[in-house]
């Protein structure tokens, strides 16, 4: 039998992902199906975990942002795996990241959950599914879903600040990256894998998840599936706003009750330089918008993802990554007689191709980089009445360089440049007797992006690390061709189709001090925006609809603007011996203004502070947290203050082995004191409809193999 040398199998995974590039963009741009999706471009940070199904294939090194997998980074960034992610899991992204530092969430009601980083939200936070675009509707509207499960994530990553530089202009205010290993990139010997279950909470939640991972001969195979069902949410009793005036008492968020499931098979070809893989999976997702009490959500979007990655290939060119996915998404309205109201539909996918080149000596450092191209392609199309956006084709192709130049282990030096072009073009009306977007109409743009970036290791114990960056952002579709009304926000919404290119500056700097168990660090940001897009109630009279519904009018209009904050995390080791107990804590603070007006930006988290005991001895742990938040009195004219709350939750675990088997079980007790309390990053229409959880005890069990 032929054997295939290792210099020619890499040289045909090369071809096979220049391949797999070249028609990804072509089923991008031909059709209005999915096209090539993105691949981890990495940042580093020492913050890593170990993968929680104790499974192969996820890296220690942070990887979002860090195309390098440099082990320092200018930028800030968190990871959170393992024990600490199974803890933490929610029944959303936002749920599950709320609370770290810089980190909140929309909260429109317990399942359309998006995170806020530093008071951006919307698509200036890039959600990433291993580092691939998730397509979605998420962005469009606060009481749409990610379609990403935390109950089949093993690692999610948040980098805090600018990352347009190689996400685009839709991460100028942060990234979120959930990874699994669908794709398997290590190989994997033998059987192994992991089933979650729990059960509690107050929203009654019944959930669980499996993974299995089978591997040999130089092939890995990866399946998994996951069910979460519940309730509506069980909060304190609190006066609800109804139609017509006045208010009802209640102690539960209605119509937020939900059902997800789905699943993932996946395999690939692994060798000690590279792997070649590909992977499809299905989300399903039934869940009530609070803001009405009956329409439900059907959401389901399935995906095919391909990823390639050759390494230690010689020459200039030492390693080459691609990725590519492709995706179908779709969501129906559908009111409480059955019928449904609005269809959204978005088809497309991206891709992303990355080469690094080997580390060049440049006088008394060593210079090494990275290159690459990245494109985007999605139609996206809003059927119904309440349809309030036209059908659109968005397309972005971009080119982005990368360089680190490190002066030994003291300094490293860090800097990038984007050029990217975007084009919008709205279908307008489909029926001219029923004029509502205008004619069909293109809009271009060619936004760019630049950053610096430093780390200096003033000694053993001691960091200093910045970054600057230039970002510009194109208007997407509904900030362009907005033009309708907007239930689940209860306003008219109305784009520009003249909305010029959004332009922001950002600095980033943080001392960090760590000895042995203790740490600390001190970070603090300001942005400046020339031409912030906001969404801006106008001056105009109501928009009265043909049932006499009268609507507020909103515009999106580009404002100057400025965010600028801090954020602590410390911690320190009180004690040790037979085990530990350790102080841990955290504070964070933004601040938004629209210049043009001198008003506070809306939904801005208020000052935040944590402060928890955790105890750790042999098989045991336990953790014991205060979460405040100040009264948010910095509010837009058209939004009311949200009142002070502290709430404190407590947890508990024991890790068990059974022969080959491992097994976490725990248990958790939240908002002890059953406070009421609100969200004010929730929009202000939204916010009295839907309290933060009330008391709740959950229980589960995770057992891996």
């Amino acid at each position: 039998m032929n054997r295939i040398c290792p210099l020619s199998r890499q040289r045909a995974v090369v071809v096979a992902i220049a391949v797999l590039a070249m028609g990804a963009a072509r089923a991008a741009d031909d059709t209005p199906s999915p096209a090539p999706a993105s691949t981890p471009a990495t940042i580093a940070s020492s913050a890593s975990g170990t993968s929680s199904s104790g499974t192969s294939g996820v890296q220690s090194v942070v990887i979002t942002g860090n195309p390098l997998r440099a082990e320092q980074l200018a930028a800030p960034a968190t990871s959170i795996s393992g024990d600490e992610l199974v803890l933490r899991r929610g029944s959303s992204l936002g749920e599950t990241l709320e609370g770290l530092p810089g980190v909140s969430s929309t909260y429109f009601g317990p399942n359309a959950n998006r995170p806020v980083i530093r008071g951006q939200d919307g698509d200036r936070i890039r959600v990433l599914s291993n580092a691939g675009a998730s397509l979605d509707a998420s962005s469009l509207s606060f009481d749409h879903a990610v379609p990403i499960d935390p109950l089949v994530v093993e690692r999610v990553e948040v980098l805090r600040g600018p990352a347009a530089l190689l996400y685009g202009g839709s991460a100028v205010g942060g990234v979120v990256n959930a990874i699994d290993n669908r794709i398997p990139r290590s190989p994997v010997s033998g059987v192994s894998g992991a089933a979650e279950a729990r059960m509690g909470g107050a929203a009654d939640e019944r959930g669980v998840s499996g993974l299995v991972e089978a591997g040999g001969s130089g092939f890995a195979l990866h399946a998994d599936a996951f069910w979460r069902k519940t309730d509506d949410l069980r909060v304190p009793g609190f006066d609800r706003p109804v139609d017509g005036g006045g208010t009802e008492r209640r102690d539960r968020v209605v119509n937020s009750a939900s059902e997800a499931k789905g699943g993932a098979v996946g395999g690939s070809m692994v060798w000690d330089h590279g792997f070649l893989g590909a992977s499809v999976d299905t989300y399903r997702n039934d869940y009530g918008t609070v803001a009405e009490e009956d329409v439900t959500i059907r959401m389901q979007r399935d995906k095919l993802s391909l990823s390639g990655e050759v390494r230690d290939l010689g020459g200039f060119i030492t390693t080459v990554r691609a990725q590519a996915g492709f995706t179908n998404y779709e969501h129906q309205e559908v009111e409480g007689t059955g019928e449904v109201g609005t269809t959204f539909k978005n088809k497309g996918g991206d891709l992303r191709v990355e080469a690094v080149h080997a580390a060049r000596a440049l006088g008394a450092g060593q210079l090494e980089g990275v290159f690459g191209f990245q494109g985007e392609s999605s139609r996206f199309e809003a059927l119904g009445e309440e349809a309030f956006v036209p059908t659109t084709h968005s397309r972005q192709a971009a080119a982005f360089v990368y360089e680190q130049w490190s002066l030994g282990k003291a300094i490293q030096l860090s800097g990038g440049l984007r050029a990217e072009r975007a084009t919008v073009d709205s279908d307008g009306d489909a029926d001219a007797d029923a004029a509502k977007f205008g004619p069909a109409l293109q809009r271009s743009f060619s936004p760019k992006s630049a950053s610096l970036g430093a780390v200096w290791n003033l000694d053993t114990r001691w960091q200093l690390s910045g970054n600057a960056a230039y970002t510009e952002r194109a208007p997407t579709s509904y900030e362009l061709y907005a033009n309708g009304v907007h239930a689940a926000t209860a306003t008219f919404e109305r784009g520009d189709t003249a909305q010029a290119k959004e332009r922001g500056r950002n600095i980033d700097l943080a001392l960090q001090w760590k000895d042995g168990h203790d740490h600390a660090k001190v970070g603090a940001f300001w942005s400046r925006f020339q031409n912030y897009i906001a969404l801006v109630r106008s001056s105009e009279p109501d928009f009265v609809d043909e049932e006499g519904n009268a609507f507020p009018v909103y515009t999106f209009r580009g404002v100057p603007a400025r965010l600028y904050g801090a954020e602590v995390d410390a911690g320190k080791r009180l004690w040790q011996g037979a085990g530990s107990l350790d102080l841990e804590g955290h504070i964070d603070l933004v601040r938004g203004d629209n210049l043009s007006t001198g008003e506070p930006l809306p939904r801005i988290a208020p000052l935040r502070a944590t402060v928890a005991l955790y105890w750790q001895q042999d098989a045991w742990s336990a953790r014991a947290e205060v979460q405040h938040a100040t009264r948010q009195t910095r509010v837009p004219e058209d939004d009311t203050p949200t009142p002070a709350w502290t709430i404190v939750n407590l947890s508990a675990a024991y890790k068990l082995r059974l022969g080959e088997t491992d097994a976490l079980a725990f248990v958790k007790l939240n908002n002890v004191g059953n406070a009421l309390a609100y969200n004010a990053s929730t929009i202000g229409t939204v916010r009295p409809l839907s309290p933060l959880p009330g008391r709740g005890v959950m229980a589960g069990l995770r057992v891996s193999f």
